[in-house]
């Protein structure tokens, strides 16, 4: 469990470059389409010069195969968990301050829980305890940035990110189930989803047609150079690093309560994401309202550590 933990901790450290990059790219004015086409495409053109030097060219071929084999499955669950889940929280960089954006995303804990429950799984109630805590302590986070007179900031920035919240472990879990061979999905047991860079490119692959769709219904102005820069470094550090670091924990979780304590992990993003932001955006400290919050969503992470399901 341990181990598990500490990859995920690592994970969250990569993750939480979205959030501050994505507000980056807000206030420049580069729209959020950008932001998320262009991360993905960036993604795959990175694993496709990575994976051959891993595991060589007659493997990554196979991941295509793989892919082809059961295009509509990788479609489905690549547009749920990466298209859906991402173009959301661009969009909600629009309309609140990263860290903000990063807490409120910690509602993936509570929506992990509620997802593992529709595919069967059940925890201790100690598992929704901890949840509980963390989804408190985001619930102070947002409120101690919205101004009551002005709701709109709270419906265009946290109700997207509540959404995705629920896309990510979606779209993870349909995967997770296949693999185990769920008779109600396709088998696609392979040893190749060991690897969680290929994991990464089938889902990646299978969001290019909800990313197209996207540009085609918005039709945004081009991005700037530094737009194309921040995206291309989002996919490196999250995408690529942070992805691959989150898959390889989940891969090696063998039961649910090690499973919802991996996705737990994902709580730290907020404070690296708030240090993030006060160092090159010079945001302002937050108050003790948010204080508190944060302290209870790192608390409820610590909790899961030190009270896991023996």
């Amino acid at each position: 469990m341990i181990s598990l933990i500490s990859i995920g901790l690592l994970s969250g450290l990569f993750f939480s470059s979205t959030f501050i990059l994505n507000r980056v790219m807000s206030l420049e004015g580069g729209h959020w389409v950008w932001s998320g086409s262009l991360r993905y495409g960036f993604m795959i053109l990175l694993l496709l010069l990575l994976l051959p030097l891993i595991q060589g060219v007659k493997s990554t071929l196979d991941v295509f195969r793989l892919f082809l084999r059961n295009w509509v499955f990788w479609t489905i669950a690549g547009t749920i968990g990466f298209g859906g889940f991402y173009s959301l929280l661009c969009f909600s960089a629009d309309h609140a301050p990263g860290w903000v954006v990063a807490a409120t995303w910690q509602l993936t804990i509570i929506a992990s829980l509620c997802v593992l429950m529709g595919f069967g799984r059940r925890f201790p109630k100690k598992v929704w305890l901890f949840s509980g805590i963390i989804v408190v302590g985001v619930l102070l986070v947002n409120a101690s940035h919205v101004d009551w007179e002005n709701i709109e900031p709270l419906l265009l920035g946290g109700l997207p990110v509540l959404a995705a919240a629920f896309c990510y472990p979606i779209g993870n879990q349909l995967v997770w189930e296949a693999k185990k061979g769920k008779a109600s999905l396709p088998n696609i047991s392979s040893p190749l989803l060991e690897n969680p860079f290929n994991k990464i490119l089938l889902l990646s692959l299978g969001s290019l047609p909800f990313w197209l769709l996207l540009i085609v219904i918005n039709n945004p102005l081009a991005p700037s150079r530094g737009q194309v820069l921040s995206t291309a470094l989002v996919a490196l550090l999250s995408g690529i690093l942070a992805t691959g670091l989150f898959f390889l924990a989940r891969n090696r979780a063998n039961k649910p309560s090690e499973l919802a304590a991996v996705d737990a992990t994902q709580s730290s993003e907020v404070v690296f994401a708030l240090i993030g932001e006060m160092l090159l955006l010079q945001a302002p400290l937050p108050d003790a309202t948010a204080f508190t919050g944060i302290f209870l969503v790192v608390s409820g992470l610590i909790f899961f550590i030190l009270f896991q399901d023996s």
